[in-house]
């Protein structure tokens, strides 16, 4: 047998492991691409609500960035080769996307900052998140942080769970995460973002540039190069493939969870206006 078959029966398992992932996650994804959140962002006020939650999980996001660098690649000095050349390709081609793309005018940005930027445009509050951050530099602790922000609840258990995975130090369950319940479901879920909302799209330009360039990256270069991130870290080892599908479940109802809140949120938000 050949080097191209050996690879090949190698690579086998491991595409069968993640459609298996896809048919076991398929109601959960289902789920959340259905959720009842997108069809309430009628108004500017109703995306102002939805943008000062979601901030914390566009910033949390890069910690789950941050963490997979640290593990797959060498970001120490003196330097040294990494285990796995591919894995460390992935992610820093991930890496520049994320945290050094271009705006609208070129102009190199984290997609972080880039959605502060979208949360000034509609005149969003980025009060919260600044302040939340300000403290979290001063005291480390993400309980003492969001609990003097008053942040809401189901959006302090979003993070308290993607520090959770990052805590674990184990880069198959951290690239899980970041893959299954952020890379693989963003554009799906962007793309009901933008569909259902009835507001004038020219109010929040920078937002629907925001979500257009994630759909762009994630469904054309950053799912699939993720999907691979996992593949190579998982191998042939069932344990882990069995990390995956638990974490991975574990993300999308953290996810939904989310948005239930954000969705509680602006209910509330329009009983009380009405």
């Amino acid at each position: 047998m050949n080097l191209d078959k050996n690879l090949l029966y190698y690579k086998l398992p491991q595409m069968n492991q993640i459609k298996k992932l896809e048919k076991e996650l398929a109601p959960l994804r289902s789920e959340l691409n259905n959720h009842k959140l997108y069809k309430t962002l009628a108004t500017v006020t109703d995306i102002k609500i939805f943008m000062e939650q979601h901030v914390f999980a566009v910033w949390d996001f890069m910690s789950l960035l941050k963490a997979l660098q640290n593990h797959l690649t060498t970001t120490t000095v003196p330097w040294t080769p990494v285990a796995n050349p591919a894995t460390a390709r992935f992610i820093n081609e991930i890496v520049l996307g994320e945290e050094s793309d271009v705006n609208e005018f070129g102009e190199p940005k984290s997609h972080y900052e880039m959605y502060l930027d979208a949360m000034h445009q509609v005149q969003a509050s980025t009060k919260q998140v600044e302040d939340f951050l300000t403290l979290l530099n001063a005291e480390k602790s993400i309980e003492n942080a969001a609990k003097k922000v008053q942040l809401n609840a189901e959006t302090l258990k979003f993070i308290n769970y993607t520090f959770h995975i990052i805590a674990t130090n184990a880069p198959h369950k951290i690239a899980t995460a970041f893959t299954f319940g952020r890379e693989d479901v963003i554009p799906d879920m962007f793309f009901q973002i933008i569909n259902q909302s009835k507001t004038e799209s020219d109010s929040y330009s920078k937002l629907t540039y925001y979500l257009n360039r994630h759909i762009e990256l994630d469904g054309d270069e950053h799912g699939p190069l993720s999907l691979k991130m996992v593949e190579e870290l998982c191998g042939n080892d069932q344990q882990k493939w069995n990390d995956v599908l638990e974490v991975s479940k574990q993300s999308l109802q953290h996810r939904i969870a989310l948005w239930d809140g954000i969705y509680n949120l602006i209910k509330t938000n329009n009983l009380v206006e009405a």
